[in-house]
């Protein structure tokens, strides 16, 4: 049984090209939001281990939405996993509403930090999975979502080379490659984080149970990143 068999639901995968068309307006990043559904649908869906009525429970797994451009299909996913009443979609980043362009944690339900510049999610993670050690909570787990872009900034390669060594296998991360990188060579991301001591897979960004086989993968004593290639065309 599925997460989302385990709570009462409206809305499913199919529905959510109707949500993202509910946000309107400029700056939507439309095809690089896209790139992201089905990783942000697998992970509410069939791993994280939070929800609406655990959103700020000390146990729950963490999410870290990195990926500047993403937040039109977080926003969905959330609102069709009950974190936000859909109604709320169609404000997407007009002047009074709660849903800007970069996620802000003290507004919208169910989000963990204030998304901001590239780069600064794998470094929030690793000091997530940090903090959480020193309260002595072991359970939580950490996940980030990344894009393949992000790997030309030196605060990633200064988390994954930290992370590696240091043993943090409470940490994940996700690495959407859609081959938009200035200077990370495609298909060749997963080698650099096995290099500091990752376990990675490179999957198919589109399969689902591609996605869940490699999100649920053991690893242990290992930080873990899955590599989610998806064509250039929805970048």
């Amino acid at each position: 049984m599925t997460i989302t068999e385990q709570r009462t639901q409206t809305y499913g995968y199919a529905d959510l090209p109707g949500l993202m068309g509910l946000m309107t307006g400029d700056e939507k990043h439309g095809p690089a939001a896209t790139s992201t559904l089905d990783v942000l649908w697998v992970l509410y869906d069939r791993v994280l281990r939070v929800g609406p009525d655990s959103a700020d429970a000390p146990g729950r797994d963490r999410f870290l939405l990195s990926k500047g451009h993403g937040p039109m299909a977080y926003y969905a996913v959330l609102a069709a996993k009950g974190f936000l009443p859909v109604d709320r979609l169609p404000g997407f980043g007009s002047y009074d509403s709660p849903l800007g362009h970069h996620p802000d944690r003290t507004l919208v339900p169910g989000v963990e930090i204030g998304s901001g510049s590239l780069g600064h999610g794998l470094p929030i993670a690793v000091g997530t999975v940090l903090g959480l050690r020193a309260q002595g909570l072991h359970d939580p787990v950490v996940w980030t979502l990344i894009g393949d872009a992000e790997l030309d900034e030196g605060s990633n390669h200064e988390a994954i080379a930290f992370a590696g060594p240091a043993g943090l296998d409470r940490l994940h991360t996700v690495v959407v490659d859609n081959s938009s990188a200035s200077y990370a060579r495609p298909g060749g991301i997963a080698a650099r984080f096995e290099a500091a001591g990752w376990s990675a897979r490179t999957v198919d960004g589109r399969d689902h149970e591609a996605l869940y086989a490699a999100f649920t993968a053991p690893h242990p004593g290992r930080p873990h990143v899955v590599v989610a290639r998806v064509e250039p065309k929805n970048t």
